[in-house]
């Protein structure tokens, strides 16, 4: 479990300011939804956890401690697209990630570490609901299937933190259903914080304990990009009487006219 902590984060890319002002606590086991307008810095913000990107001001901190300079094992990242390797089977995807964490030159394990990566792989391919799909190469997966498994390589480093940028916008209507029905148990089980950006207001409520939503409150017309997004609303999912899903959707159109 970790806590995520941004200290007057700004991100700029010349003249372009993407986030500004951003000051925000994520308790251990949050499960955060972000929503926003396109172009509003959401997948800026998974950047700055995942470690791809530095703010120009400000500081990222896991449990207090600056980020490192590279990504590393304690943040695992599912995207939108199946980032699985297409020559691996269902589980040779997931036992890649124990090769890489215990052998990460050669990517090869024997013997008896060999067989508990290959039994943790097998329980990680169980708990995601492919274990009959276990010898498959992903192109005889369907979607679903192949985000199933591109959560399970997220999760066969343990991550402290598990990032999802839009996972379940390309999945039709019942089997992004039974996704939330996967990642919600998952997420109880093994304790993580999830950060997950979505465009789908119903899926950021249903799924998360917190939600906030980042925009730019500060518009110029003769210079768009001088001002950043901030968060326009931080709720918290779990106490009685949180904002429904049409009233934020009134509040939100009602902000931008």
């Amino acid at each position: 479990m970790s806590t995520l902590s941004f200290r007057n984060i700004w991100v700029e890319y010349g003249d372009q300011i993407v986030l500004e002002r951003i000051n925000l606590e994520i308790a251990s086991g949050t499960f955060l939804s972000i929503v926003g307008p396109s172009g509003a810095g959401k997948s800026t913000f998974l950047r700055l956890i995942l470690g791809q990107e530095k703010p120009s001001q400000g500081t990222v901190l896991l449990d207090g401690k600056p980020f490192p300079a590279e990504p590393g094992p304690d943040r695992g990242i599912v995207f939108q697209r199946y980032s699985v390797f297409p020559h691996l089977t269902v589980l040779g995807n997931v036992l890649l990630g124990y090769e890489f964490a215990e052998r990460r030159l050669t990517a090869r394990l024997l013997g008896e570490p060999r067989r508990k990566a290959v039994e943790q792989s097998l329980a990680l391919i169980e708990a995601v609901g492919l274990g009959p799909h276990r010898d498959k190469y992903p192109s005889a997966l369907s979607g679903g299937m192949q985000q199933r498994l591109a959560i399970a390589q997220a999760l066969a480093k343990r991550p402290r933190v598990l990032l999802l940028d839009e996972p379940f916008g390309a999945l039709d209507p019942g089997t992004r259903a039974q996704m939330h029905a996967l990642i919600k148990p998952l997420w109880r089980d093994l304790k993580m914080t999830i950060v997950m950006v979505t465009h789908d207001i119903k899926e950021a409520f249903g799924l998360a304990t917190r939600l906030i939503a980042l925009d730019r409150v500060r518009r110029d017309p003769q210079a768009p990009e001088r001002f950043g997004a901030r968060i326009t609303y931080d709720l918290d999912l779990t106490r009685d009487g949180a904002v429904p899903v049409l009233g934020f959707i009134r509040a939100e159109a009602e902000a931008r006219s």
